[in-house]
C-alpha cells in the first residue's frame, strides 16, 4: 500500500478509535452500539478466565457499558472448531433471549483454543493481548470493538463473525457506511497478493459486474475458494487485475480479495441453528470459514465436503456433516463488501507479535501505536515494547522486543527478539536474544507457586512425536530436547510428559521447576538457558511441570491481583 493509502487509512482509524474512546466506560444508548458482545472460550476453564477478565474491564471502565457481555464455552466431548462454536452460541443465545434475538446486533467473536503458537496469550487469553494503544491500555477485544464501531449503526439483526487474533482496517468514504442490510452472508473482502490467498479464503467475484473504482464496492461472489492453490485460484477466475478496481494501493498487477469478517442475517442464522438442534453432538471440528462459506454462491458444489487436506485430526463423520451444511445452505447469497482501502494483519504467533509490535512502520503508523507509552511519532525505527511494566533504572531493553506485564529490577537486560510476560526478573539479570519467557501463578497440591515457562522464539511448540523414546524429534532453542536435558543434568527418561503421551510436544514436556515465589521462579528457568554447558542445580524435591499442566491448574485470581498491582504502581511512577 502506498504512503498516501496508508494515511487515509491512519485517519479513518483514528476517527473510529476516538469514537470508541468516547463510549469507554459509559452506558451506551439503545442502537449506539452491539446489543450482544459474545467470546467463545474452548473450555469452562478458559471461560471462567474470560468472564473473570470482562466483569474486571467493566469495573474499570474499560469498554462500555449498559450491553450483554457472554462467553460460551465449547460443550463437553470431541472438539467443535470455530464453526461448531459459532453454532453452539446461537443455541446458548436462543435459549436465553428466545424470539427477542431477532432484534439484537450480535458480534461473535471466536476467541477459544490455547493459543499455541503465541503462548503468552495461553493463559488469559488472545482476546486479552495487550496493544501499545490507548488509555487505560487497550487490549485486544477493545481493539475488535473499536475497529468496528460504526458497524452496527447500519446493520439489521444478526450476528457478525470475527477472530480474536486478526486485526481489519479499512477506510471508505465519507458519506458512505459498510451496510449489512442483505439475507444470507454478507463478508468483508480485501485485496491481497495471490501468494497470501493459499492461506486464507478466496472470493471468486461474478467478472460481468463492473467495477465501481472506489474505496467500497457491493460485489456478488459466485464461489468461496478455501485455502486454495495459485493455480486452482487463475483456474476458477478468482485473481483480478490492478486496473479492475482502485488496485493502486497494492503493487501487484494481479491480485485476490481474501476473507475475514462475515456478517449473517437472523433468519440464516436460525437457519443453521435449525440444523445444529437436528444433528445433535457434532462429533467433529466445523470451520466457521471453510466448511459455511464454501457452500454459499452460485457456483458452489458440493465436491468440497470430500477434501480434508487442512484438517488437523479428521473425524469419521466430518464429510457427512459437511453435506448437511452444504445442503442446509445451498442457495443462500454470499455478498461481499470489497474494501479497496483495507488492511488484514493477523497477530498469532510469536514472530508475528514481534513484527507488528516493534518493527512494522505500516501497523504502527495506521493504528497510531504508542502514543499513550510516550514514543516520539518517528514511526519508521524498531522500538522495544514495553506495555504496563515497571522498569527500573539502569535496565537496558533492545528494540525488536516485547514486555508486558513485567517488573525488572535495576540493571536487567532483555535480548533482541524477546517475549517477556508476566515476569519479575532479578537484578542484573540478562535474558539472551530469541527467548520467550513466561510467568504463571499455579496451585499445586493445596499450595501457591509459580512456573516460569521458556521457549525459542522459533520453536514450533504443536510439533509433536509419537511417545517420550522419540523426543530426539523435539527441538527447543535449536537443539534437540535430548541434548538439553543432559545440559540441564537430566536423563531422558526421568522427563514426564503431561497429558496424552501418545502426543509428545514442547508444550506437554514437564521441563518447568516450580518455586514458592516469583522471582524465584524466573531466575531458576534463566539458569536453563546460560551457555558453557554448566547444568542446572534444583533444589531438592522440586516439581517440574509443563505449560499445559501449568494452564490447568493455574491461579487466575492471584495472576489478575499482580496485574492489578502492577498497573497502581505503573500509574503512581507516572503521577510522580
Amino acid at each position: 500500500m502506498n504512503e498516501q493509502g496508508s494515511k487515509k487509512l491512519q485517519i479513518a482509524t483514528m476517527e473510529k478509535l476516538e469514537r470508541f474512546d468516547t463510549l469507554r466506560g459509559k452506558q451506551v444508548q439503545p442502537g449506539e452500539f452491539w446489543d450482544l458482545v459474545v467470546l467463545t472460550a474452548v473450555d469452562d476453564n478458559q471461560r471462567e478466565a474470560y468472564e473473570l477478565q470482562i466483569s474486571e474491564k467493566l469495573g474499570r471502565k474499560e469498554i462500555p457499558l449498559g450491553i450483554s457481555y457472554h462467553v460460551f464455552s465449547d460443550p463437553p466431548g470431541a472438539k467443535i472448531g470455530n464453526g461448531g462454536a459459532t453454532l453452539y452460541s446461537l443455541q446458548r443465545l436462543e435459549d436465553i433471549y428466545g424470539k427477542a434475538l431477532g432484534g439484537y446486533r450480535i458480534l461473535l467473536i471466536h476467541a477459544g483454543g490455547f493459543s499455541q503458537r503465541l503462548p503468552n496469550a495461553s493463559a488469559l487469553g488472545k482476546i486479552f493481548t495487550p496493544m501499545p494503544l490507548g488509555d487505560p491500555l487497550y487490549q485486544m477485544l477493545e481493539l475488535k470493538l473499536a475497529v468496528f464501531v460504526d458497524l452496527p449503526k447500519h446493520m439489521k439483526p444478526g450476528v457478525l463473525v470475527t477472530s480474536a487474533d486478526c486485526i481489519e482496517l479499512y477506510s471508505i468514504a465519507e458519506d458512505e457506511n459498510i451496510r449489512f442490510d442483505r439475507s444470507g452472508f454478507t463478508a468483508l473482502a480485501h485485496p491481497s497478493p495471490i501468494s497470501i490467498g493459499t492461506t486464507h479464503g478466496v472470493f471468486v467475484l461474478d467478472q460481468k459486474e463492473k467495477s465501481v473504482l472506489a474505496d467500497m464496492e457491493y460485489r456478488t461472489c459466485l464461489h468461496f475458494l478455501h485455502k486454495p492453490s495459485v493455480k486452482k485460484m487463475h483456474e476458477n477466475g478468482a485473481v483480478c487485475k490492478s486496473q479492475d478496481s482502485c488496485m493502486s494501493l497494492l503493487s501487484d498487477a494481479e491480485f485476490v480479495y481474501t476473507d475475514s469478517t462475515y456478517y449473517v442475517d437472523y433468519n440464516t442464522a436460525m437457519l443453521l441453528l435449525s440444523l445444529f438442534r437436528e444433528v445433535g453432538p457434532l462429533g467433529c471440528e466445523i470451520d466457521a470459514y471453510g466448511d459455511f462459506l464454501q457452500a454459499l454462491g452460485p457456483q458452489a458444489t458440493v465436491a468440497y465436503t470430500n477434501n480434508t487436506a487442512n484438517v488437523t485430526k479428521q473425524e469419521s463423520n466430518l464429510v457427512e456433516m459437511r453435506q448437511k451444511i452444504f445442503h442446509c445452505l445451498k442457495g443462500t447469497p454470499l455478498n461481499l463488501v470489497a474494501l479497496n482501502h483495507s488492511k488484514f494483519y493477523h497477530i498469532g504467533t510469536t514472530t508475528e507479535y514481534l513484527f507488528y509490535l516493534t518493527e512494522d512502520p505500516c501497523l504502527r503508523g495506521e493504528l497510531g501505536l504508542y502514543k499513550v507509552l510516550g514514543y516520539s511519532q518517528n514511526f519508521s525505527f524498531k522500538v522495544c515494547c514495553v506495555m504496563l511494566s515497571d522498569v527500573k533504572p539502569g535496565c537496558s531493553l533492545t528494540p525488536g522486543s516485547v514486555v508486558e506485564y513485567c517488573r525488572l529490577e535495576a540493571g536487567a537486560h532483555v535480548g533482541r527478539r524477546t517475549i517477556l510476560s508476566g515476569c519479575w526478573v532479578g537484578a542484573g539479570l540478562k535474558v539472551p536474544d530469541g527467548t520467550f519467557m513466561h510467568s504463571l501463578c499455579v496451585n499445586r497440591d493445596g499450595q501457591t507457586g509459580f512456573v516460569t515457562v521458556t521457549f525459542g522464539i522459533e520453536d514450533d511448540l504443536k510439533k509433536s512425536v509419537g511417545s517420550p523414546a522419540n523426543m530426539e524429534g523435539l527441538n527447543l532453542f535449536g537443539a534437540s530436547l535430548v541434548e538439553c536435558l543432559v545440559k540441564w543434568g537430566l536423563s531422558p527418561e526421568s522427563l514426564r510428559f503431561s497429558g496424552d503421551t501418545s502426543s509428545c510436544s514442547l508444550w506437554n514436556a514437564c521441563l518447568f521447576p516450580v518455586c514458592p515465589d516469583m522471582r524465584n521462579s524466573f531466575s531458576l528457568t534463566l539458569e536453563m538457558l546460560q551457555p558453557g554447558g554448566s547444568t542446572v542445580t534444583l533444589p531438592p524435591g522440586t516439581k517440574l511441570m509443563s505449560l499445559q499442566e501449568a494452564l490447568q491448574c493455574k491461579n487466575l485470581e492471584e495472576m489478575l491481583k499482580y496485574r492489578k498491582k502492577l498497573m497502581e504502581d505503573v500509574k503512581m511512577k507516572k503521577l510522580s
